[in-house]
């Protein structure tokens, strides 16, 4: 719904419609960082891609952005949301050089997921782990960093991490009512500082332009509109 799509629930709306006006130009700004970075990763040599929380498919996915590039890249979306499942079709069409899976999997439960990933990805070679949008879901008591962790650890040198995380320090006046929002929907949100979100990167090695806000990670040009964002964003390389 905040990105314009038409497959949504009254759920969404409800949310969505309760969210502050700029919210949905955040929505749009998170997707246009991963555009460019997986473009990116894909333009230097990377060909297999694990994408969870991926959410109801919307076109560009990242499938078809790398694929665009390496029409042999392997892709894999994961996500436990039942609303994405009905959908998840459209995620498997994808060029017949690579593959394009869904799997019904938890981030929660990252040694079960990377098990299943296994069947599609060769975790011997480099993979770009994708966790765009979703940490945010992930309250402290769930230790959303020792989950970052455990999936960062099972992937060899040469592997990247692109993260996206919510935040409200571009917009300090607007925290507490989109915290309240997601919480009238019964959905726990955890808007994290960018002290906070740096810990997700530890022992890796940040590409240039490093933790930033969505408007300012680019690595080609044009270079996008700077704007006031709602999330912290980062590529990294596991050494």
């Amino acid at each position: 719904w905040l990105l314009g799509g038409s497959s949504n629930h009254p759920v969404d709306r409800k949310v969505g419609e309760a969210l502050p006006g700029e919210t949905r130009g955040n929505a749009a700004r998170n997707r246009a960082f991963m555009h460019r970075a997986t473009a990116w990763l894909a333009r230097n040599g990377m060909a297999q891609f694990l994408d969870i929380g991926t959410g109801i498919p919307t076109e560009p996915n990242l499938h078809q952005i790398v694929q665009a590039v390496r029409p042999d890249a392997r892709v894999v979306y994961a996500d436990n949301d039942p609303s994405v499942l009905p959908h998840a079709q459209a995620l498997l069409t994808g060029t017949p050089e690579g593959a394009t899976a869904f799997l019904d999997a938890d981030v929660r439960r990252p040694e079960a997921l990377l098990e299943r990933a296994a069947a599609v990805l060769d975790l011997d070679r480099p993979v770009a782990l994708s966790l765009l949008a979703v940490l945010h879901f992930l309250p402290d008591d769930e230790d959303p960093y020792a989950v970052v962790r455990s999936l960062v650890g099972a992937l060899p040198a040469g592997s990247f991490l692109v993260l996206s995380h919510g935040t409200a320090d571009q917009h300090p006046e607007r925290g507490r009512s989109i915290e309240s929002a997601y919480e009238k929907g019964a959905i726990p949100l955890r808007l994290r500082t960018r002290g906070e979100v740096e810990p997700f990167f530890e022992g890796l090695e940040l590409v240039a332009p490093g933790l930033v806000s969505a408007t300012e990670w680019y690595r080609e040009g044009p270079a996008p509109t700077p704007e006031r964002s709602g999330f912290h964003v980062g590529v990294a390389r596991i050494p």
